[in-house]
């Protein structure tokens, strides 16, 4: 197994802590984002990944993109521990957890997204970081809603262990804090992410502990 990986992508975070929840070997391979323009926009790497974007994974020879289906697909493979447990309406939760974070959240503060503000529409640095700021609080915000209100949030995003949802939501937090999100008013989600931080397998996929992180 080989993921293509990028030590701050949100995306590529998400399929690490699944990696390491299944106990499964896998080896890194960077693809780093800012260097030289963006490694994920060299020929070798787009005939890979026309989309140029990371994570990609390989197992077996075949590729795998988008961090949810790579996600779901190590699920289906390796069941245990299950990170979509439960019936068709506990799964609908934790999909839908897990999308507002990576289908709502956070595609409008991708690395892509601000590169093109500051580019495009000369966006200073703090204009860039209050865009950042106000779409995340903004979704965090009605997350923690969502949860903070729901008798089904346990220890985790979802009852007592750990799903797609709170891979999903490790890694939006990691980033609202580098930009300095106040999540004072979402004290669910930090429950939550602090519990998750005490394990292993999120620990070790944190960014500042990967091989290419800088």
């Amino acid at each position: 197994m080989r993921l293509y990986t990028y030590f701050r992508s949100s995306a590529a975070y998400r399929v690490r802590i699944a990696l390491n929840l299944k106990g499964l070997a896998w080896d890194a391979v960077p693809v780093h984002l800012v260097r030289g323009g963006g490694e994920q926009h060299q020929p070798d790497y787009r005939a890979l990944n026309p989309s140029g974007l990371v994570p990609a994974f390989e197992d077996a020879g075949r590729l795998f993109t988008q961090s949810l289906a790579i996600i779901e697909y190590l699920d289906e493979t390796h069941p245990a521990p299950a990170l979509l447990p439960g019936d068709a309406a506990v799964r609908a939760r934790i999909r839908a957890i897990a999308q507002a974070i990576a289908c709502d959240i956070h595609p409008i503060n991708n690395l892509r997204v601000l590169q093109y503000l500051t580019r495009e529409f000369a966006v200073s640095e703090a204009q860039k970081t209050a865009w950042y700021r106000h779409w995340v609080e903004l979704g965090l915000v009605a997350l923690e809603a969502t949860l903070a209100d729901d008798e089904r949030t346990g220890v985790f995003c979802h009852g007592d262990t750990p799903t797609l949802a709170d891979c999903c939501l490790v890694p939006q937090v990691f980033n609202a804090r580098r930009f300095g999100v106040d999540l004072s008013a979402m004290p669910t989600l930090v429950r939550i992410v602090e519990r998750c931080e005490a394990i292993e397998a999120f620990r070790l996929a944190a960014p500042e502990l990967q091989a290419d992180a800088e």
